[in-house]
């Protein structure tokens, strides 16, 4: 499977897109109401866009959402339900990538790693911004 939602109780946890994906065209696999897209860009040799800048626009946005694609390494994500019970754990090597999206989550590092991640800003310091959480054995 190339991309993967991962769901529970209704909610989006997490979107995997793995290495082997490819898609002929840009597709999104986020909602179009979600605060974070994540996507794939495809275009055929030749294809050029016309400079452009997008619309300043106020948006309201009360979740934070991180993603993150491996440059190197391996990790295990593994995303949690709201009540702590472990819902599943990911396994991420070189070029895949997820956004974490709703939940509880963390990460061990199985072999050293590097992955270019992103997220909503400003970053307020780990203090204001991570919340610990106790979960379940």
């Amino acid at each position: 499977m190339a991309v993967e939602a991962i769901e529970y109780g209704g909610k989006r946890y997490a979107e995997v897109i793995w290495a082997d994906a490819r898609v002929e065209k840009t597709i999104f696999f986020s909602p179009p109401e979600s605060s974070f897209q994540f996507g794939l860009l495809a275009h055929e040799a030749g294809f050029a866009e016309p400079p452009h800048y997008h619309h300043e626009f106020e948006r309201t946005i009360r979740d934070l959402q991180q993603m993150f694609v491996v440059q190197r390494g391996v990790v295990a994500v593994d995303l949690y339900a709201d009540d702590g019970t472990h819902l599943r754990e990911i396994v991420l090597k070189a070029g895949d990538g997820i956004a974490l999206i709703h939940g509880v989550h963390a990460i061990r590092v199985l072999e050293d790693m590097q992955a270019i991640s992103v997220k909503q800003g400003p970053f307020l310091g780990p203090e204001f911004d991570k919340i610990l959480v106790e979960v379940k054995a």
